[in-house]
This record gives structure tokens, sequence and C-alpha cells, in this order.
């Protein structure tokens, strides 16, 4: 192991642009190979070879619809991180050569919020990409806090860059998992079996739920699903109204013996208006709807029905890094499985990776591995 001199990396030099006058993105960001300089570690800090950067939907917002980063361009994007400890600060010996997985959102675990024990939302949170100042995922090293990293002792024979997922896709439904609060034969819904809508499904299994009812508008992701064990139930809503959608989901509530309007745990995994509304078109007695997918359209809805429904509209943020080790043993132990979901590439291919995650045409998440 050798620290290099400098972080080879693909930097996001200017964000997208916006046309005031047309009052739209006109066009995307600009990315660039350059190098950045490796930082003195400090202590608690380390230094990790990145073995695999995911590329997430969030990403997708910052580049190509102007959502803004903590840190303004020019940065590193990416934030689903896996590796090897290469360097350490001051008493950090015993991290070397550990592979871990960097967690996306790392809290300050000092203040009100983190005390509150919701630090996965602390307003001092390091993200790589987005706050952890000019470093981020798309590069060869990051410098990151070693406290909340996330040890991976036996790879279980699967290669390390595949776990660049968990910091993110998995972990994240773990998160709404809990917030939402799913015990064994709680029935849940799932609209989205994209990239985090699947492992949603697969969590919420693991978590016990049953039936997991999956709706996507993409037959293929459907069939999917059903074929990796993800759901129980599949709905196409491509073309729907609302009416004919809830007729095939009651169908399914009967088919099992259970109301097909109280105590639903419902998962919005796309971030898509439509999807949203469909969500909250089901949510009823004493349901909980959690928000998953980011997305920048609005959307209405009658508040009353929350109180007469007695129901919970819930948002989630990332995962607290102390639940992460309860997440890579689902993984490991195939409550989870992420290798039919993703697929490497190097690193010198974002361009085309960041298009196909943009336009939706490639259903797997794309993990770049570093070829510098």
């Amino acid at each position: 192991m050798s620290i290099p001199d400098k972080i080879q990396t693909w930097q996001m030099i200017k964000g997208p642009v916006f046309d005031k006058e047309a009052g739209k993105i006109t066009a995307p960001g600009v990315m660039e190979r350059t190098e950045i300089p490796v930082p003195e570690l400090d202590k608690g800090e380390v230094l990790v070879e990145i073995a695999g950067c995911g590329v997430c939907h969030t990403d997708m917002s910052y580049f190509y619809d102007g959502v803004p980063t903590v840190t303004k361009p020019p940065l590193t994007l990416g934030h689903e991180i896996s590796g090897t400890v290469v360097a350490a600060g001051p008493g950090g010996e015993s991290w070397m050569g550990k592979n871990v997985i960097v967690p996306a959102v790392m809290p300050c675990n000092n203040c009100d919020i983190c005390a509150k024990g919701r630090g996965n939302r602390c307003l001092a949170q390091k993200m790589p990409g987005s706050s952890l100042g000019i470093y981020g995922g798309f590069a060869s090293h990051i410098p990151v806090p070693s406290e909340d990293l996330c040890v991976i002792e036996d790879l279980k024979g699967r290669p390390l860059e595949n776990y660049a997922v968990v910091a993110d896709a998995v972990t994240t439904p773990y998160q709404a998992a809990i917030r939402a609060e799913i015990s064994a034969g709680d029935p849940v819904l799932v609209t989205g079996l994209g990239g985090v809508g699947m492992y949603m499904a697969q969590m919420a299994k693991g978590f016990g739920g049953k039936p997991v009812i999956g709706i996507d508008i993409n037959d293929e992701k459907l069939q999917r699903a059903l074929k990796l064990g993800a759901v129980d139930y599949v709905i196409n809503s491509k073309g729907k109204d609302f009416k004919a959608i809830q007729e095939e989901f009651r169908a399914i509530a009967k088919e099992v013996g259970i109301k097909p309007n109280i105590g639903w745990k419902i998962f919005e995994c796309t971030g898509v208006g439509a999807a949203q509304e469909l969500a909250l078109g089901f949510l009823g007695f004493i349901g909980k709807l959690v928000i998953v997918g980011f997305g920048t359209q609005k959307t209405s809805y009658m508040m009353s029905r929350l109180m007469a429904f007695d129901a919970e509209v819930i948002g989630t943020w990332g995962c607290l890094p102390k639940y992460y080790p309860q997440v890579l043993e689902m993984v490991q132990s195939g409550k989870v499985q992420i290798d039919p979901l993703l697929e490497t590439r190097p690193m010198s291919t974002i361009g085309k990776a960041f298009e196909e995650a943009h336009s939706g045409t490639n259903m797997n998440r794309i993990v770049l591995m570093p070829d510098f």
C-alpha cells in the first residue's frame, strides 16, 4: 500500500446550465478528469483507496437537474463507496489495510439532531460528493472520518467493488424500514422497482413484510422482481388510471385475505410525481407512507385525509452508520441480493454511465471502478 502524490478524479467542474428566460435546465453539468491534492490526515481520518463507486439517482439530480450540492463545483460526485484504507491520521494505524464501506452520510455525533438518534439527518453531516469538501467517490482515493466506517472482515468471495451499493442503495431502504416500523406480517406496497426500489422490496421482506406488492410501469423490472423473490405480487401501472390499478390491488388483497385499506406500509421509491400521487392514493387507515425516492416535482394532497385515516407520511434520508453492520449481514446471508442487480465498469466510462442512469435505459446499478 502506498499513498499517492495526487488523487485522480472525475470532477464536475460546473453544474448544469439554467436558462432564466426559458425557466429550465438547458445543458447538463460538465465533467473533467483532473488531479486534486491529497490532504494531510488529522486524527480520526483515513485515506481510502476506492474499489468501486455506485452511480446513484442523486448524482443525476446534481448533474442534470441543478439540485445544489453543499460544496459548490468544482467537486467530485459519488457517495456509494467501498475500498481499502491505505493511510491513517495520528493514532489510526489499526485501520490500515481494512476493507470498508464508506457511509453515504456521516453525522457529526455532537448536535441536537444526533442526540435525538436521528443523526442520519444531521445538518453538519459529511456526505461524499456533496458536503465532504471537494472529495467524492468517482476518484482513485478519498479522505474520510474513520469513526463511522463499516469494516468488511470477510468478503465472502464477493469482489470488494460490489459492496459499494451497500453504502446507499441498500442501507437507505433499511433506514426506511426502521422508520416505517415494519414488523412480521405487515402488508407492504413498493412503488418503483428500479435501483432503490428493488432493494426496498427485499428489505421489506427481510423485516417480515407480507405480502410485498411492487408497482412499476416497466414489465421487465416487475418480472425480474418476481424472479428474484423480491416481491410476492406485481402490478403494471402503465397507461392505467388509479381506479384500474386499485382494482388489481384489491384483488390481490382479497386473494391473500387482508384488508386493502388498513395498515399498509407504503414505500415510494421513484421520486416521480405520478408515482407519488399513486402512493398517496393507496394510503389508508393507520397506514404509513415513506418517501424514499428523490424528485423535484410537486404533488397535491388533501391533508385532512391523514387526520381521517390516522395515517402518516414520513420522510427518510440516508441511513445511520450504526445500522451498516446489520445491513452487511443481510447481504452476506443472502436475505438481500445485490450481485444480480449491479454491473461494474471502468470509471473512464463515467459519461456513458451517467447518460444511461439518467435516461433509465439500464435497470442495473452501475458501479464504476477506478482505472486512472
